[in-house]
């Protein structure tokens, strides 16, 4: 019930914040607008680049090359550095097949957790504000990414 009330509340907040600021509400949310439109057009290369490159692995075949007992979770372990979204669908796919409470089930959703958009990050964000030196980063994220992957066989296999 409450929550109905919330973005109401907090709009008549910042307009009273305003008022008592003696600012002007309106050309600062205009100036806020054309300075988040800016922002948008910059990062829709980025974007458009990572669903691009998203699809190409996907369509490519590679993961269907992939066999073994644990082939259903491959794909979201390769697919979670690109697209956080992707690897939702592959946990998704994986609860639907053999059920959230499941070593699979367990499995991916540990490898959800400890694990992050990586290559997104570096394209999205860091395109956003012009950071073009992101080798190191990338490396570092990406081992991450790995040290989580790790981490979640681990801690899957020994507490379920």
């Amino acid at each position: 019930m409450l929550n109905n009330y919330i973005i109401p509340i907090l709009v008549i907040v910042i307009l009273g914040y305003g008022f008592f600021k003696k600012t002007s509400i309106y050309d600062n949310f205009i100036e806020g607008s054309i300075d988040g439109l800016k922002i948008l057009i910059e990062i829709i290369p980025a974007i458009l680049a990572m669903i691009f490159a998203v699809n190409i692995f996907i369509q490519s075949g590679v993961l269907d090359t992939i066999g073994g007992k644990l082939k259903d979770v491959i794909p979201m372990v390769i697919l979670r550095p690109i697209s956080g979204n992707a690897s939702l669908a592959a946990l998704a796919n994986l609860y639907k097949m053999y059920g959230p409470d499941s070593y699979l089930g367990y499995l991916g959703s540990v490898i959800q957790g400890a694990t992050d958009t990586t290559i997104y990050v570096l394209a999205l964000y860091f395109g956003s504000v012009h950071i073009r030196k992101t080798k190191y980063a990338l490396g570092v994220g990406l081992f991450a990414d790995v040290c989580g992957i790790l981490a979640a066989f681990i801690v899957v296999r020994y507490f379920f």
